[in-house]
């Protein structure tokens, strides 16, 4: 018994987590009004009502592929300016001293709160709705990006520079590397952030989108579907977070996750 235990632990866990979750939800739905918070049963019956009949004109899948492709566009932005922003203001003075003044002061706005702009300025087509996932994820990985590239050991610097290595080798060769791991963070908080922050902005005249059929639950006062879309998102995200890690495995071999 206690080898079956060990081989399959990591397994146990999470399943045995998922199955008290699923109790405790079937406990709590039969002491209210289906309205109010349906069991795992109906929201299952939902999911596949919606799987076999298109919402607003597309199918389930369409929905999902439609808000990750906003997200991913997002992300990809997020990542391709934030990253290298994040590097050289943690990197060279003078950088954080022109950027972080307009940084900080732009931080504290919550991606929801740039909606109104985003529609003058994009209108409430695709462009707004990326705009408000790029915004969250853009703040995420400067951040992080940043505070990997600040808290660099210098000894490793002092080691490179002591054995000749120029600035920019010091840069790719040895600072870059050092902090991988707070990148690679920053990396999965920037989209589990746009993630997030799709549903916001596909609640805003969105036709497709999982933040749609969320929307049309609302306006039908249907909690099973709007359980549908909140789990489909959960669901989505957390696949995208394990692939992330699995790179993070892949690109950095040295690290060891705490057990």
């Amino acid at each position: 018994m206690s080898t079956f235990i060990k081989r399959y632990s990591k397994w146990l866990a999470p399943i045995g987590s998922f199955a008290a979750f699923l109790l405790l939800w079937q406990v709590a739905s039969l002491n209210v009004s289906a309205d109010f918070l349906p069991s795992p049963l109906m929201v299952w019956d939902e999911l596949v009502r919606l799987s076999q009949t298109p919402v607003g004109g597309t199918s389930l899948l369409g929905h999902v592929g439609y808000s990750l492709r906003r997200v991913m566009i997002a992300f990809i932005l997020a990542v391709a300016f934030g990253l290298p922003l994040g590097l050289l203001m943690g990197w060279n003075r003078v950088c954080d001293k022109i950027v972080s003044p307009v940084f900080e002061l732009l931080r504290p706005i919550p991606p929801i709160a740039w909606i109104p702009i985003a529609i003058l300025w994009l209108g409430v087509a695709e462009g707004s709705k990326v705009f408000i996932c790029f915004v969250g994820a853009f703040v995420i990985m400067i951040l992080n990006s940043y505070t990997g590239m600040r808290y660099v050991d210098p000894l490793l610097i002092d080691a490179a520079r002591s054995f000749g290595a120029s600035r920019s080798q010091q840069f790719f060769n040895v600072a870059v590397p050092a902090c991988m791991p707070s990148i690679f963070a920053g990396v999965q908080n920037s989209l589990s952030m746009a993630w997030m922050c799709v549903l916001a902005a596909e609640m805003v005249g969105a036709r497709e989108g999982v933040g749609f059929i969320i929307i049309q639950g609302m306006d039908l006062n249907k909690s099973s579907m709007i359980l549908v879309g909140m789990i489909l998102i959960g669901v989505v995200g957390s696949l995208l977070a394990a692939a992330l890690r699995w790179v993070e495995r892949v690109l950095c071999p040295w690290r060891r996750e705490m057990v």
